[in-house]
């Protein structure tokens, strides 16, 4: 049976930054007087993010495949202003706005997809010319100028919360049946990979160990949603996020698409004398790039409650800092969806933390930079280690 210390060294890069992000909750917890852990600040913290690790899962895509996308920051921003002329100037419904968005957003993807995958230009120069491309068309779109309010319903999109069916005055039952629901799937889904590992002959995690991670994480999902209950519940883009965070966790692991991503990150000549079709894999992770930064523009405009020229200045750094912080590596083929998550979070409890103890922001910056190049570090160290 294995020990503790062998199974962490086994996994360090799945469980490392796990445990930094509760250390650091910990010490901000601490630092704050308990501030960091009220339900309302909780709340924030979550809102402030769901952008960033809306975009980190499809950043997270790319980077396994071994490229990088720099522009989702002003395709949110573009997104934003284009969404913002169709509900304020020309009166466009907002269930149809969001529609055209996401829309607009996957042909954005697919046009710097197809520099990328058939013309074989670098993604990173292809990215950093749609930096520039989209944050000048989001200046043309505003003029310069700020766009709102918005549609009330559309607003709800980021500040809105779920109703209680319960109706509970208080406390917000619904919001810890929800959590337990997505306990049990999350368990469900965890057995299901482990069964999968035996009935191939992989090598599994001890069973009590197993069992110990189903009720931490339990106990997690639980705790943030009775922190939530005692507030105003589960807000909608934390519902959202959610159902992301489970489905790309299903695409990545379960399915054979998700496999094939990996290789072709890991070894893409390999990949394609294997039968994989890379240039259009890649192709598609552009694609679901620009759908997810879409979103993220839309939520960023919903929580704002206005369009601005500078909407999404810098989001590219934390997404890309978020997946390399949870553990994707550098050099393509490595990463997992909940590393990117953890990784979101960590950014966002240090931001959060350091902005109530009174950091000022350019040494948050410099703080930040430095956890992202300690991050890197690591794993170039056990990479060069284990060779």
């Amino acid at each position: 049976m294995k020990t503790l210390a062998t199974l962490f060294k086994n996994n360090v890069r799945e469980y490392g930054m796990l445990i930094a992000l509760i250390a650091i909750m910990i010490f901000f917890q601490y630092k704050t007087d308990g501030i960091l852990m009220k339900p309302v600040n909780i709340t924030n913290l979550v809102l402030q993010n769901s952008y960033i690790i809306i975009m980190a899962l499809g950043m997270l895509l790319i980077i396994i495949s071994g490229w990088i996308d720099l522009s989702v920051g002003s395709i949110a921003a573009v997104i934003g202003a284009i969404a913002s002329v169709l509900m304020v100037k020309l009166h466009v419904h907002w269930g149809l706005t969001i529609l055209i968005s996401l829309m607009i957003g996957a042909v954005i993807g697919a046009w710097q997809g197809y520099w990328v995958a058939f013309v074989k230009i670098p993604a990173f120069i292809v990215t950093l010319a749609g930096m520039l491309i989209f944050r000048g068309l989001t200046l043309v779109i505003l003029q310069g100028e700020a766009i709102g309010p918005f549609p009330t319903q559309f607003q709800k999109l980021s500040s809105g919360f779920i109703p209680d069916i319960f109706q509970h005055e208080g406390f917000h039952i619904t919001t810890l049946v929800i959590g337990a629901l997505l306990s049990l799937i999350l368990i469900f889904m965890d057995i299901r990979s482990r069964r999968n590992e035996q009935k191939y002959g992989f090598e599994v995690t001890p069973f009590y160990f197993f069992v110990a991670k189903n009720v931490v994480l339990t106990g997690a999902v639980m705790g943030l949603c009775y922190l939530m209950a005692s507030y105003k519940g589960l807000p909608n883009v934390l519902v959202i996020l959610s159902g992301l965070v489970i489905f790309y966790s299903f695409i990545t692991s379960q399915t054979t698409i998700g496999r094939r991503i990996y290789a072709m990150g890991g070894n893409e000549k390999a990949a394609r004398l294997s039968g994989v079709n890379t240039p259009r894999l890649l192709f598609y992770t552009f694609v679901n790039m620009g759908v997810l930064s879409a979103l993220a523009g839309l939520i960023v405009a919903a929580r704002l409650n206005t369009a601005t020229p500078k909407a999404g200045v810098n989001f590219e750094l934390d997404v890309i800092a978020a997946c390399f912080i949870g553990g994707a590596s550098a050099t393509g083929g490595i990463g997992k969806v909940i590393g990117a998550v953890v990784g979101a979070f960590l950014i966002g409890v240090m931001n959060n933390g350091m902005s109530i103890i009174g950091i000022g922001i350019d040494w948050q910056q410099a703080i930040k930079g430095m956890v992202l190049l300690l991050a890197v570090f690591f794993d170039v160290y056990n990479k060069n280690k284990s060779a």
